[in-house]
């Protein structure tokens, strides 16, 4: 995933949420809604959320230093983690609060045109965010599924953001249905309800967000199509019997760690060697160019070795 698309999709998402905030906090002091009040504090959290990212996106490009010799790249997991984290303290379990309190003492709703204006509005804004966000998602998923998209990207913004504005729509669904409910039928318990729904919907978020990051924190190699890329590019090279085995990590979004066992034939020199090793590094470089840290072993191919030994 190229980081601009991720980039412009955050923007996108912080500048709406930041003027959704102030409407939503606007309208939940002159109506008393709790679920505009859980939809405000909402929108902070996502709005801060977007800074981390942006925040992770900058810091991860840090060239790699001794202390750091791979560099920085899992910081932008790191703080996708955290957007989870945030997600989940801030948004949900300060929504379950505000929806219990409001359902133990309700009161009605006052100056519904309020709510309702400021919801409209914001549905409208956060929907073009979330254009931009599965825009630019399409760009780089392919023929995945959504579901397969969020679990297998290596890059943790477009998941984020979709996630989050997909959430914020849905909030705002049922903090309009909280609302409408509580002014026709006149039983601001209607109000917690809502609020409660909108809790409940940012915890499984940020639950889904904080196992696919924590996965991405941990290491994960790369994708089996991608393997296969690896492996074809290095039995491509004249001077490579068989890979032996493979190991592959995600150093970060956009780089990846491959090291190999290889078989060589037994009788070659070590500059033959030494040359067929820098050919391998070349094919696996065109083939995936998001590979920038290599290491192959020699070695030599017993199994066939072992094979030739038992026919003779």
């Amino acid at each position: 995933m190229s980081a601009s698309g991720g980039t412009k999709a955050i923007i996108a998402a912080l500048s709406a949420n930041l003027a959704i905030a102030v409407a939503k906090f606007v309208a939940a002091a002159f109506t008393g809604s709790s679920s505009m009040l859980a939809e405000g504090i909402h929108s902070v959290a996502d709005s801060g959320n977007q800074v981390l990212l942006l925040v992770g996106g900058k810091r991860a490009a840090r060239a790699s230093t001794k202390e750091h010799p791979f560099g920085y790249g899992r910081e932008r997991y790191f703080y996708a983690f955290v957007v989870a984290v945030v997600l989940f303290t801030i948004g949900a379990a300060f929504s379950i609060y505000e929806g219990v309190h409001k359902l133990s003492d309700p009161h009605p709703v006052e100056a519904p045109a309020w709510a309702f204006g400021v919801l409209i509005f914001a549905i409208i804004a956060e929907g073009f965010s979330f254009r931009t966000a599965i825009r630019e998602s399409n760009t780089v998923r392919g023929k995945q599924s959504w579901v397969s998209f969020i679990r297998r990207s290596k890059s943790p913004e477009l998941p984020v953001i979709v996630l989050e504005d997909l959430g914020a729509l849905l909030g705002l669904v049922f903090a309009l249905f909280g609302v409408a409910m509580a002014v026709i039928t006149g039983d601001g318990r209607w109000d917690g309800v809502g609020t409660l729904m909108i809790g409940v919907l940012l915890a499984v978020i940020a639950i889904v967000l904080a196992v696919e990051m924590k996965s991405l924190l941990v290491g994960e190699g790369a994708a089996p199509e991608m393997e296969s890329r690896i492996r074809a590019a290095l039995e491509s090279a004249p001077e490579v019997a068989r890979v032996i085995h493979m190991r592959t990590l995600h150093l970060g979004p956009e780089e990846l760690l491959v090291a190999a066992k290889i078989a060589v034939e037994h009788n070659e020199t070590a500059a033959e060697v030494a040359h067929g090793i820098d050919e391998a590094e070349r094919r696996i470089r065109d083939a995936v160019p998001i590979a920038r840290v290599i290491y192959l072993e020699p070695d030599l191919d017993r199994l066939r070795s072992g094979n030739a030994s038992t026919s003779a």
